[in-house]
């Protein structure tokens, strides 16, 4: 079993940047994609960016040029480092499986961009 655990958001200025990091408790090498998902107050949640084993890499176009998604399979870690930050970009930000399984959503973690 999986646990999934999420660190790294804060309040950043806008233009700012933040590295958030995910830790999984079991080992991801049978989990063919990972992903970064976020949702923001009132809003559905959604797909940021994804990475599978061989370090393919996909992105939302709201955060196109300005996120990077990374992992390191030997630590169990995912990461996502988000530059350039946008007021829009506020929301609680999630890794989990890509497509998403219901067993392993974490707390997540909150990234707020204001001045």
């Amino acid at each position: 079993q999986v646990q999934l655990v999420e660190s790294g958001g804060g309040l950043v200025q806008p233009g700012g940047s933040l590295r958030l990091s995910c830790a999984a408790s079991g080992s991801i090498f049978s989990i063919r994609a990972m992903g970064w998902y976020r949702q923001a107050p009132g809003k559905q949640r959604e797909l940021v960016a994804t990475i599978t084993t061989g370090r393919s890499t996909n992105y939302a176009d709201a955060v196109k040029g300005r996120f990077t998604i990374s992992r390191d399979n030997a630590k169990n870690m995912v990461y996502l480092q988000m530059n350039s930050l946008k007021p829009e970009d506020t929301a609680v930000y999630y890794c989990n499986a890509a497509p998403s399984s219901p067993n392993y959503w974490g707390q997540g973690t909150q990234v707020t961009v204001s001045s």
